[in-house]
């Protein structure tokens, strides 16, 4: 190799590179190299003095070299004088020393990574109480004085949260209603046991599945409209604005959406029992021969009105929560569009979540409470 020299000096080694290194020629300086057994040598000397030029691929195949060679408790020196040639290698050396730093404290501060993780939900948990305390106060002022409630606003936020709503709640509960049946008929039948198609359908729809299921499809569609929403008018500064004219964005954005899902959601709960038991009472007739009159019959006499009831009561509950996560994440919105995308899917999934463990809350208390 013309351009690499090796020199011999008792324990001392010399690599002498000259005129240029560059990424194409490290593969064969490497070969050469690495058949040097350098366990004879008690120093190293890289020396760069006659090199003219140096890349940065070349830079990091030398900085490695070095560290290679420091490892084996052996003395290394790199010899040059070109400033070009010093400050690339500087450069590589301080870059892969950060490098090596960031690598070392990521996997050496998981119990500091995990508590900062944990600290930012708690404080980002806290400004959710901040919000959800003021919407508390606003509503209750809403209660005292009925002259400001903006019954059009409501109006208009329930035809286009609930309302329109209803062809999808309607068509997803009778198909859920019909797989639950069907599933059913199968393992009821086996032991004669074809009458208690209906006491399956009618608790765990009408209790549990009702309205979880509409809770969901809400979330996804009205609590993810809420988020974007609100998050652009934001963008589009619309909200301070409303402020500077002295308008609450509370009061006119804020609390409709809130009350309007308050008052629909118990309807669309109602309307997905309907749909569900339409649905198993389908299939109970087609796969079981159970006929409408004795499923009905059996219905009224084993499904007790408070099941109705404890479905029905959750519904209020649940569209605080899907409400309120939807325009808190629509305030959390920041200056750009790739906000609105990120805080429209926290909202859906977090929204979902609530409504989840809120309905195990449910169940746990009505179950004590022998409801």
């Amino acid at each position: 190799m013309d351009n690499l020299f090796f020199k011999y000096d008792n324990e001392k080694l010399s690599l002498i590179f000259k005129e240029e290194f560059t990424l194409y020629s490290i593969s064969k300086y490497q070969v050469l190299i690495d058949a040097i057994n350098v366990s004879n040598f008690k120093a190293i000397i890289i020396d760069l003095s006659e090199l003219t030029f140096i890349d940065t691929a070349s830079a990091i195949y030398l900085i490695n070299l070095y560290d290679k060679y420091s490892s084996q408790n052996i003395t290394v020196t790199i010899n040059t004088t070109n400033k070009n040639i010093l400050d690339t290698l500087e450069l590589v050396k301080t870059k892969k020393q950060k490098n090596t730093l960031s690598l070392y404290n990521k996997q050496n501060n998981i119990i500091k990574y995990i508590g900062q993780k944990a600290h930012k939900y708690y404080l980002g948990f806290l400004h959710f109480l901040d919000f959800f305390g003021e919407l508390f106060i606003n509503l209750i002022y809403l209660l005292k004085s009925p002259k400001t409630i903006r019954y059009k606003e409501i109006l208009f936020e329930m035809n286009e949260s609930a309302i329109k709503a209803f062809f999808i709640i309607a068509l997803s509960s009778f198909l859920i209603g019909v797989v639950i049946a069907y599933q059913s008929a199968n393992q009821l039948s086996l032991y004669g046991a074809n009458i208690f198609i209906v006491d399956m359908i009618g608790l765990s729809m009408l209790r549990e599945l009702s309205p979880v299921i509409t809770a969901v499809i809400i979330a996804g569609r009205s609590g993810s409209s809420y988020t974007a929403q609100i998050g652009a008018m934001k963008i589009t500064q619309e909200l301070d604005a409303m402020r500077t004219m002295g308008f609450d964005p509370y009061r006119f954005l804020v609390l409709p959406r809130v009350i309007a899902l308050i008052i629909m959601m118990p309807i669309l709960i109602f309307v997905s029992d309907i749909m569900a038991v339409f649905g198993g009472m389908i299939i109970a007739n087609l796969d079981l021969g159970i006929s409408f009159d004795l499923f009905l019959d059996r219905f009224s006499n084993v499904i007790e009105i408070r099941h109705f009831l404890v479905g029905i009561a959750k519904g209020p509950f649940f569209a605080i929560l899907i409400a309120s996560i939807a325009i808190y994440r629509g305030l959390m919105v920041k200056d750009d569009t790739q906000s609105i995308g990120y805080n429209t899917t926290k909202s859906v999934v977090e929204s979902i979540f609530a409504v989840i463990i809120c309905d195990a809350i449910f169940s746990i208390i009505f179950t004590n409470l022998g409801i």
